[in-house]
């Protein structure tokens, strides 16, 4: 529900700020008064495209500003999340916008910054304007099918079909998938197989690499090394060998300390303690040269490589390589390539098993569609006809008796949705004999309002706390007609919030509220517009001067009586 406008220039009204309340709200004034400027003004508030003209000359930009009493589980609350604008549930919504000289504009909800587009989004939940230029609403068949849906009360059926298209959607995102992977696949099994054949033979083993890289090494090192052991060993046998010469010392001393005897006094005795020294020393040597020699002759052996060693290991860390380079793999992700090789082309072998599989899923998720979308064609078919019939019972007293109005349901398979296969239109006719057609291109500005009232009064719906606003919808009727439309205006507004842009004292005497527009000239010569709430003798006043025009007579006080009182 609107509660508050609040505008700074915009054309020739410099600062306006109202308050509006629930019910029927009427706005009055003489022609020319501005309530199309006001209405400009709420428009812009809520989304309508900007334009530079709406700027008053007393600065460079211009501001609107609406605000909104919305219930806690209104459906703008989920769109406002996703969009990351706060709003706190049971607090006022502030839609604000700002528009300069240059054509340029920008968008607040809640004294957030916002996109233009997201601002219309929300406006379009809150307002709903009926009037001879506006295109949203009723006068857009993109609401229609929504619109009737409200009527029929079929939300299981909608939800039926919803659930069943997106059964429909995965089930053939699933067939669809599996066939472009049977095509690739088909198209690489030939190189597949040859790959897997090659791995087979190849046998690739996980850290092998490694392995062989460092046999590989020293494999080229072994004919160096085990040459530099072979001239370590002639040097050890040079010159008769360093083990035949102790061997000799050891012989030698042998004898001299035999010829000492046994004695161990004097100088023969210090003299074999000194020998057994020697030859001790003698010993340890052999015995350590001789294991050096051994030692070396182990190490010579170790270097013995078999022929042709070196060529087996290369060639096989070579292919090993080249595999993985032709693969774009690593040496050590070979083996886990091969089973991947070979997982593939058991995929390949047994592709048409599951693609007859999704084929048949696919079927009976269109079967289950195409049963859920009857019986919601069939629920908006029964709806379409008792809202037409409704619409044409309100028809003759708004003086459009001649008129008829339908609501035309196309179906088909290429219209198949998420809400059905349906599309939906309310159409009217004007006069007998010609055709049916949209509503904007057939009925004149006066008709459409009218039209537009009827059909909002048949649906009856209540939507959600929106805001109806009629511009000229007694356009060209008065008397009962008049009457007629204030009483329909006045059964929208008892679940809700209308507001009505009226030249009909019968209109306006039925209001909740009332407000005059007024435009005057100020103190500087310049003609500006205001609202005026108007009660008591200032209303009775007005809804007299609706009756009989500039010169307020008291029989057209007494009839505002009378229509006042009902």
């Amino acid at each position: 529900m609107l509660t508050a406008l609040s505008v700074r220039n915009i054309v020739l009204i410099d600062a306006l700020d109202a308050s509006f309340e629930a019910g029927l709200c009427a706005l009055t004034g003489e022609t020319g008064a501005g309530k199309s400027i006001l209405l400009g003004a709420l428009g812009l508030a809520a989304g309508e495209r900007a334009d530079r003209a709406q700027v008053g000359n007393l600065s460079d930009e211009g501001r609107a500003a609406a605000t909104f009493d919305i219930s806690p589980d209104h459906s703008l609350h989920s769109l406002l999340s996703e969009a990351g604008i706060a709003a706190e549930p049971g607090e006022a919504l502030i839609l604000r916008r700002r528009v300069t000289a240059d054509g340029r504009s920008q968008g607040w909800i809640n004294d957030q910054p916002a996109s233009i587009g997201l601002v219309r989004q929300i406006g379009d939940l809150l307002v709903e304007v009926h009037g001879q230029h506006d295109g949203r609403g009723l006068l857009d068949p993109k609401t229609h099918r929504g619109l009737l849906d409200a009527f029929a009360g079929n939300h299981s059926e909608r939800a039926a079909v919803g659930d069943a298209w997106q059964q429909l959607a995965a089930a053939r995102d699933r067939l669809d998938s599996l066939r472009a992977t049977q095509a690739s696949a088909n198209e690489q099994e030939a190189y597949l197989r040859q790959s897997l054949e090659d791995l087979d033979a190849l046998e690739p083993v996980k850290g092998e690499e490694a392995g062989l890289a460092e046999e590989r090494k020293f494999l080229q090192n072994a004919e160096q090394a085990l040459a530099e052991l072979e001239e370590a060993r002639q040097s050890l046998d040079a010159d008769g060998g360093l083990s035949a010469r102790l061997n000799a010392a050891l012989r030698g001393m042998e004898k001299v300390r035999a010829s000492l005897g046994e004695g161990e006094a004097g100088t023969a005795g210090a003299a074999r303690t000194a020998l057994e020294r020697a030859t001790s020393a003698l010993d340890r040597a052999l015995i350590e040269f001789t294991e050096a020699e051994e030692a070396l002759a182990d190490a010579a052996s170790t270097f013995e490589i078999e022929p042709g060693r070196l060529n087996e290991v290369e060639e096989r860390l070579f292919g090993l390589r080249a595999a993985a380079r032709k693969h774009d793999v690593t040496v050590d992700d070979l083996p886990e390539l091969r089973s991947n090789l070979a997982d593939k082309l058991e995929a390949i072998e047994h592709a048409d098993d599951r693609v007859r599989e999704a084929e048949k899923a696919v079927a009976g998720a269109e079967a289950a569609y195409d049963s859920a979308a009857v019986r919601l064609t069939k629920s908006r078919e029964k709806a379409a006809g008792d809202l037409a019939r409704a619409v044409m019972a309100e028809l003759p007293p708004l003086k459009l008796e001649k008129a008829q109005f339908r609501v035309a349901i196309e179906s088909g398979p290429d219209r198949a949705g998420a809400n059905g296969r349906d599309r939906v239109a309310f159409e009217v006719m004007t006069n007998p004999g010609t055709p049916f057609g949209p509503l904007d291109k057939i009925a004149s500005g006066g008709e459409l309002s009218r039209f537009a009232l009827a059909i909002k009064v048949s649906l009856s719906s209540g939507e959600d706390g929106l805001t109806l606003i009629f511009d000229e919808v007694d356009q060209g009727v008065g008397g009962a007609v008049a009457a007629a439309v204030g009483k329909r205006l006045k059964r929208l507004a008892e679940t809700g919030q209308t507001l009505v842009v009226t030249h009909s004292p019968q209109v306006a005497a039925m209001a909740d509220h009332h407000w005059k527009i007024e435009k005057a000239e100020d103190g500087e010569g310049r003609v500006r517009t205001t609202l005026r709430p108007l009660s008591g003798a200032e209303r009775r006043e007005e809804i007299a001067r609706m009756l009989s025009g500039e010169n307020v007579t008291d029989a057209a006080r007494a009839q505002a009586d009378e229509l006042m009182a009902g």
